[in-house]
């Protein structure tokens, strides 16, 4: 099946008992035993497994093109079950530019924990194969990157990771599995978190893994989700998979309006810099092109001028909402320097733009407005 029936197909069927279409939502936290002691419909606890749980990631499994996966509360709990599959004195190398909470749960968590962490650029290969160490377990990709939008040869990566043995984990959030298929290009796992693009909708809660294959490793992210019980509800499952359902032509959306965005927006004067692969002018634009079928609705821009200007700007946006987070159908902008921290490399004057459904004319002229005022 192809993507699209996939999306509205895949983890779901009629229910036996009363023929609904759509699936009902299991919120019974324990499960009937059979006389013998034993479940012969296969549920046990709610934390080890639900119906609607199993749904979703059955579901973002066939998405994604891997074998298994596995939901969780959040993110970035997806995030932390794979930190938390390696040892102490395993290395990791991961992104300079990324989402911060995964920096934060590298730098405040794990490194003290005793995982040690080199910080390169994913998108010069060179770096990657120079931080190789024989204790390199994890090589961590997230392209396109959260927020300058830099994008990582993920098949180049992998193959780098694979000559120590490590595992190559790619965030692929932003892109999803619409516009980009990391396990077809080598990774081993996938991580996302639900609650963007998937769900849509910016009211659920939610992260997941998926897997290449069944693996030891991917065995130890399982058992941190059972015994750790960072699950997704029964609740956010069901409202997960409903938003899938229309994800292949929701993310063919968010990309036409953030590619008519970041051309309008790259010939404004009062713009510095446009960061979005869709434009040719963007240094990961011919790999993105190779390793995606369209480049999201995600961007970012540099206004001339400093941290006040850009301040500036989103103040006197009407329609885009001055918001954190991303992937609804509603357009959310962020100055993201200001949300990082005192570590952040992100420029002061940069914000950036989770581009949502509107019309296409309303959003360009709300920035025009506050850009020009």
């Amino acid at each position: 099946m192809q993507i699209e029936t996939l999306a509205v197909h895949a983890g779901r069927q009629v229910d036996p008992t009363t023929g609904a279409i759509a699936p009902p939502i299991q919120l019974s936290t324990t499960f009937e035993r059979a006389a013998d002691g034993s479940y012969p419909q296969g549920y046990i606890y709610t934390r080890t497994s639900n119906p609607n749980r199993t749904a979703l990631e059955q579901c973002l499994a066939a998405l994604e093109g891997g074998t298994v996966a596995a939901a969780f509360a959040s993110g970035s709990a997806a995030t932390m079950s794979i930190f938390q599959a390696l040892a102490p004195g395993d290395h990791v190398i991961a992104p300079c530019d990324a989402y911060t909470g995964t920096t934060t749960l590298l730098k405040t968590m794990f490194v003290p924990w005793g995982l040690s962490v080199t910080f390169v650029d994913m998108t010069d290969p060179t770096q990657v194969q120079q931080a190789l160490q024989p204790n390199t377990r994890l090589v961590w990709i997230e392209t396109p990157s959260n927020p300058m939008l830099r994008v990582t040869d993920i098949g180049k990566v992998a193959d780098l990771a694979h000559q120590v043995g490590a595992v190559c984990a790619c965030d692929n959030t932003w892109a999803t599995p619409i516009l980009q298929q990391p396990l077809q290009q080598g990774a081993d796992l996938v991580i996302h978190a639900t609650t963007k693009y998937l769900s849509g909708h910016s009211d659920v809660l939610g992260g997941a893994v998926v897997a290449q294959a069944e693996s030891e490793f991917f065995d130890k992210v399982r058992h941190i989700q059972t015994v750790g019980g960072a699950v997704a509800a029964p609740f956010d499952c069901w409202l997960t998979l409903r938003g899938i359902q229309t994800l292949p032509w929701r993310m063919q959306a968010h990309s036409h309006h953030a590619m008519q965005i970041a051309r309008f927006l790259s010939q404004h004067p009062a713009v510095e810099a446009v960061h979005y692969p869709g434009l040719e002018t963007h240094s990961g634009h011919a790999i993105a092109a190779q390793q995606m079928r369209n480049f999201g609705g995600m961007l970012s821009f540099q206004v001339k001028g400093d941290k006040q200007q850009a301040f500036a700007v989103a103040a006197k946006l009407r329609l885009i909402t001055r918001a954190t987070s991303l992937g609804g159908v509603e357009s959310l902008i962020e100055h993201r320097a200001s949300i990082e921290g005192a570590d952040t490399k992100t420029p002061e004057n940069l914000l950036r733009l989770s581009v949502g459904l509107e019309n296409i004319e309303d959003l360009i002229e709300d920035l025009e407005q506050a850009i020009a005022s």
